[in-house]
């Protein structure tokens, strides 16, 4: 990859993300993605890159639960502006479909079928609908018969062939770990403390794209924050939680990711583009890798992702200045950091998605956007990582350089 034409993150911007129910509830994921990408134009310099610009679009979309999902990639480029000659794609790589948008708008651009790409992220988990099979319904309901819902939510969340729910694979690295219900509340608490402590030192004011939305009493109303983060939540409090998916297991409400609602988008541009406007890009895209695991513990997955990109870059793992690996779970997170032999003081500094909250198209996508308007707020770092587990046995990473 090293010998490979650059690649830029131009720009980048994330909505907040609304909490389950909350106030973003109403707004579908593709318009959800189109106000993040809209946004992350609007922060370039006036008469550089713009939406007309763009020759690949790529929206990462999990539940698809705006009614038109299947065109969400296509409705998301042309709202945003592209050319109807610019195709779209929408991409499903659960947990890591925002990552996945990256991985492709670099492909893209190395490969010259593009010199700009929108690389998105979106998922809006409140609108996720229950769904009636077809085969009972289209044909008619027979007598004394009533129609059985499934749970769109519940579903997506749940691994069929491994016959487990996501946080039941947190349980297996548990016990594969030896990582305590104290360990996973503890780390929970430090997500929400270190959350607070970024917003009040306005670290995610660079990458938040303030959403507008009618309030009460249809008063117009700016959503400029996450919702789902509780920084007062004490460890006394969560202790009492009793375990979600096993008996005396270590997985709760409290230190599992959160449900919730959100956006981002990265625009991608190539070292040709980034001379010709005279840019001063966020960061280049190093290296990116995607690996399997057993689902039985997906959480897992990006330990062999974080250490192939790595080894792609021409670095260490130690290397890294910085890491972020979404936050699953407590769990989760615990067995990668044990596994990888992570600095804490290097990892998940400003929270993650245990407070943040875990929209699945568009985790990748925060954690992109974070990372690259970190590089403004640090001396000395070169190398930044970010990576996710995936729902039946996968991990994505991708690693970004200063430029």
């Amino acid at each position: 990859m090293a010998s490979a034409r650059a690649v830029y993150v131009i720009a980048a911007k994330r909505t907040p993300f609304g909490s389950f129910g909350g106030s973003l509830k109403k707004i579908s994921a593709t318009d959800l993605a189109v106000e993040a990408t809209k946004s992350a134009f609007a922060s370039l310099p006036e008469g550089t890159v713009s939406a007309s610009d763009v020759g690949e679009c790529y929206v990462g979309n999990v539940i698809q639960s705006s009614p038109d999902a299947a065109y969400c990639a296509r409705h998301v480029g042309l709202m945003a502006g592209i050319p109807t000659s610019t195709p779209a794609l929408t991409i499903n790589r659960l947990c890591g479909s925002g990552f996945e948008t990256v991985a492709q708008g670099t492909d893209a651009i190395r490969l010259g079928k593009a010199d700009v790409a929108i690389c998105a992220g979106t998922e809006n988990m409140s609108s996720a609908p229950f769904v009636a099979d077809g085969n009972a319904v289209r044909w008619g309901v027979n007598l004394g018969s009533s129609l059985q819902l499934e749970d769109s939510l519940w579903a997506g969340l749940t691994d069929r062939l491994a016959g487990t729910p996501m946080g039941m694979t947190a349980e297996n690295l548990a016990e594969k770990y030896g990582i305590t219900r104290e360990e996973c509340d503890d780390y929970a608490i430090r997500s929400q403390k270190t959350w607070a402590e970024a917003k009040e030192a306005g670290r995610f004011d660079m990458e938040i794209a303030p959403i507008e939305i009618t309030g009460k009493n249809g008063a117009k109303e700016t959503i400029d924050t996450d919702e789902h983060p509780r920084p007062d939540i004490s460890l006394e409090k969560i202790a009492k939680l009793k375990p979600v998916f096993k008996k005396n297991g270590v997985v709760t409400a409290a230190n599992a990711s959160g449900i919730c609602d959100g956006a981002g988008s990265i625009i991608l541009a190539s070292e040709e583009i980034v001379l010709k406007h005279d840019l001063k890009p966020l960061a280049r895209i190093a290296a990116y890798h995607t690996s399997g695991c057993d689902p039985t513990i997906m959480g897992i997955g990006p330990v062999p992702a974080i250490r192939a990109a790595a080894e792609f870059a021409g670095i260490s793992v130690c290397d890294a200045d910085r890491i972020e690996i979404n936050e699953a779970f407590a769990a989760q997170y615990l067995a990668c950091e044990k596994e990888l032999g992570l600095d804490r003081s290097k990892t998940n500094v400003n929270g993650g998605a245990i407070s943040l909250g875990h929209p699945l198209g568009a985790s990748g996508s925060r954690i992109m956007a974070h990372l690259a308007h970190e590089y403004s707020r640090t001396e000395g770092n070169r190398y930044f990582i970010g990576a996710a587990c995936i729902g039946g046995g996968q991990g994505v990473a991708v690693i970004l350089e200063r430029t």
